[in-house]
């Protein structure tokens, strides 16, 4: 097992030990965690509840609502601090969630070009989605539209994960091959995955020492 596999597979346990004791209320408390800049990933909680739907214990549309109910309420946090925090938290303390002063800049430029429905667009993208809500309160956007908007987002996310965890639990069930086949894609998704979060954290490094 590899080091990435080795720091992955406790949080994966976690994750599969909270769905499987809170149902829907387990969902949405991971994934509002996930939504408060703390990196938790959706890729695990989703896809797992999805399988368990492929069981019969949760309801495909109930699991994608859940998650993207948890996106709003963690999103609070988020935007709450942006909003109180604002340019001065991110020069602080953005570092320690792989949060600079580019990417403010960056998500500001979108706001002033495309408005509220950044959040939204934001919101079907992975890692962008997990911090879109801080610059969203540094720029004061609209508490209600934020939050229709954040739903409206998330929700996509959150079925199409769910989608695609309940299609191989079903297809794992009736297919012997399939394990076989996960096992070698799982290994391609992590080195996939650490190599990407190698090649962020160099390039934020590189960056600051630049300055």
């Amino acid at each position: 097992m590899s080091l990435t596999e080795r720091i992955l597979a406790p949080i994966a346990a976690w994750i599969i030990a909270v769905i499987s004791a809170g149902g829907y209320a387990g969902i949405a408390f991971l994934m509002a965690i996930e939504s408060a800049c703390i990196p938790l990933p959706s890729e695990i909680i989703m896809p797992f509840s999805g399988y368990l739907v492929s069981t019969g214990r949760f309801n495909l549309y109930l699991v994608a609502t859940a998650g993207a109910i948890g996106c709003n309420l963690g999103s609070i946090v988020a935007y709450e601090v942006g909003k109180h925090g604002g340019r001065a938290f991110v020069a602080r303390w953005g570092r320690y969630v792989l949060l600079n002063m580019d990417h403010l800049d960056q998500a500001e430029r979108f706001f002033a070009r495309w408005g509220s429905i950044t959040v939204l667009v934001c919101r079907l993208l992975p890692f962008v989605r997990s911090f879109i809500a801080f610059p969203a309160g540094v720029a004061r956007m609209p508490l209600l539209r934020f939050h229709i908007y954040t739903f409206i987002g998330s929700w996509p996310w959150c079925f199409a994960l769910a989608w695609v965890g309940m299609k191989l639990g079903a297809a794992w069930a009736t297919d012997p091959r399939l394990s076989h086949i996960l096992h070698g894609a799982d290994a391609a998704v992590v080195a996939a995955l650490a190599a990407g979060i190698v090649w962020f954290v160099w390039r934020e490094i590189k960056k600051r020492k630049a300055r």
